[in-house]
């Protein structure tokens, strides 16, 4: 026969049993969650951005040669994806990605269809010979010295 301190006993300890799992169950619930969302690496973060854009800019806002990089664009009547390293928490990091990624830790860093174009000068000489145009699939427009 059952006493009911047996039955008494046997309800704690299943409830017991269901807070520990429900526990557990947050807890791996939560550690997934937070091991998803965890940012890519870098170099990472940089090769998809260059994937994902026809005509990429890393740049830093207040650079006078990264300003004239992106002027020679707006001058071709064509919209960069700009990454200003310098508002972004991780810009140093990413400037280390780009730094492996394409030899040089300068900015800005052009990008045309997932190439490396280079840097302000190079972007401005391609614009002055016309081989930015081509690169952009564009006709070329009046090549004023920038």
């Amino acid at each position: 026969m059952v006493t009911p301190s047996a039955t008494s006993a046997n309800v704690s300890l299943l409830q017991y049993v269901s807070v520990i799992t429900l526990m557990l169950s947050i807890l791996t619930a939560s550690y997934c969650t937070s091991v998803e969302a965890k940012p890519k690496s870098s170099t990472a973060f940089v090769k998809k951005t260059i994937s994902s854009h026809s005509v990429v800019i890393f740049s830093k806002s207040y650079c006078p040669y990264c300003r004239r990089a992106k002027a020679v664009f707006k001058e071709l009547k064509q919209e960069p994806y700009v990454v200003e390293l310098d508002e972004r928490d991780d810009g140093g990091k990413i400037q280390d990605a780009l730094s492996k990624i394409v030899g040089r830790r300068t900015v800005p860093q052009v990008f045309i269809n997932g190439k490396h174009l280079g840097g302000s000068d190079d972007t401005v000489e391609a614009y002055g010979n016309g081989e930015l145009a081509k690169l952009l699939g564009i006709d070329s427009v009046g090549e004023d010295e920038l």
